[in-house]
């Protein structure tokens, strides 16, 4: 593979799943992790992604911005989070996730709609104290500068002491047989605590990731109530899905 074919699989990679492993891009791409840490580099210095330790993230992630115009797949995020906002209710107690579909979402919530609204994720944290009848309540811990979200054991007890009526979740991967994957052990464990924390828990990802899954398993797909896409509901591309009696949206 040529290394501007590399370089375009890399871009594609971060863009999908706004951040990737230097272990993955090497196994993916089939170089040496020297070689895709090379790659990353001059892809950072050229402004296409940034480079972290270990890997790269899209620049699109978690912005604090009012809108970024670097968000892979925008449109379609912005319509999967107009979807979930019908199933808000004055009154509601929820979570949302860290993530560019989450933070779209939290953009587009009414501002004279009543909530309550716990997050651990810096940038919606941001935007929900732009909305005078949102009370936000941060969850607290250890921050990952990466991802701009607290993870740890005590962003986790915090989640054993509450109930939210909705989690507005993200996911890195997801699969019918496999569930909700991500890269990051710690992720996880929040994620799964945020899950526990839940009555219903509402995925919301772009088709793109469909079908795809990585080493650290977040949950069954059965512990998610609805899952939301860009796509109509009733798509080929969401039967196996389908079959697992997940809700649709």
């Amino acid at each position: 593979m040529l290394k501007a074919e590399r370089k375009e699989a890399i871009l594609s990679q971060v863009e999908l799943h706004n951040r990737v492993l230097l272990a993955d891009l090497a196994e993916t791409l089939d170089v040496s992790i020297d070689t895709a840490r090379r790659d990353v580099k001059e892809l950072d210095a050229d402004g296409k992604l940034r480079k972290v330790h270990g890997g790269a993230v899209s620049l699109g992630f978690n912005s604090l911005v009012a809108r970024n115009v670097n968000v892979f797949a925008l449109e379609e995020k912005q319509l999967i989070a107009e979807k979930a906002l019908d199933l808000l209710r004055e009154g509601s107690v929820i979570f949302i996730d860290g993530g560019t579909t989450c933070l779209e979402f939290a953009r587009m919530i009414p501002v004279d709609l009543s909530l309550t609204c716990f997050t651990f994720s810096i940038p919606v944290a941001h935007v929900l104290m732009t909305k005078p009848n949102i009370e936000t309540i941060f969850i607290g811990g250890k921050i990952d500068p990466e991802a701009q979200i607290t993870i740890g054991l005590e962003t986790a007890r915090q989640f054993s002491e509450i109930q939210v009526d909705f989690s507005f979740i993200g996911t890195g991967y997801v699969d019918p047989v496999h569930g909700l994957t991500d890269l990051s052990w710690d992720v996880v464990q929040i994620k799964k605590a945020v899950i526990n924390a839940s009555k219903k828990s509402v995925l919301l990802c772009i088709s793109q990731k469909l079908n795809s899954h990585h080493r650290y398993k977040t949950c069954d797909l059965s512990a998610i109530h609805t899952m939301i896409t860009e796509l109509d509901p009733t798509h080929n591309r969401l039967n196996l899905f389908r079959e697992s009696d997940i809700h649709l949206l």
